[in-house]
């Protein structure tokens, strides 16, 4: 499955689903103080984009050491994808996280891994390497203008929650999860097709 900028952008927001994720976002920024929160949403932001940029940068070489295919990748993605599309159909953000559980001032978990730089995430930027390897400025412009728009999220949580609301956080989350679903359907049946019928 062949992907253009902008396809590449919506697939790595929609996996990045900051919309989803506020409510964990107001969580555990609520035990940060008012002063520190732009820094610390900035700082997580870079990791996770440190993190996915190593993933993105070292691709080719990790589905060599581990022997894997780009059809089984793209399969093993589809069907990560489908899970989290799932989940964001199903379950509320804030039903899979304790806010109790965090420090006073998160560092690297939760926010950078695994809100932003998790499993699905980690899976697209390889699958999207591996597939088309020629276009790796396009996937990092593409990953870069996601984070950013997620750390803007990320940034402007409060404000967004009490603005749409709980119900509507919710409903734009079930939205981008349907049309995950479809981009992990798509993505399965792609890697399918490659495996029997060959690349062509």
């Amino acid at each position: 499955m062949n992907h253009s900028f902008l396809s590449a952008f919506v697939l790595l927001l929609l996996v990045l689903d900051p919309f989803g994720a506020l409510p964990i976002f107001i969580s555990v920024l609520s035990r940060v103080p008012p002063e520190r929160r732009v820094r610390v949403a900035l700082r997580e932001s870079a990791i996770a984009f440190t993190i996915l940029l190593g993933f993105m940068l070292t691709g080719k070489s990790f589905l060599s050491v581990m022997h894997m295919s780009e059809r089984s990748l793209e399969v093993a993605g589809g069907v990560i994808l489908l899970i989290i599309a799932i989940r964001m159909i199903f379950i509320h953000g804030s039903e899979l996280h304790d806010p109790e559980a965090e420090p006073q001032e998160p560092l690297i978990f939760p926010l950078a891994v695994p809100l932003l730089a998790g499993p699905s995430a980690m899976a697209t930027v390889l699958l999207l390497v591996s597939n088309q390897p020629e276009h790796m400025g396009q996937w990092i412009g593409a990953m870069s203008l996601a984070m950013a728009v997620s750390c803007m999220v990320l940034l402007a949580a409060d404000r967004l929650h009490r603005w749409l609301g709980s119900s509507m956080v919710s409903a734009i989350e079930k939205l981008m999860g349907l049309v995950l679903t479809a981009v992990a359907v798509e993505m399965i049946l792609a890697g399918l097709k490659r495996y029997f019928f060959g690349d062509s």
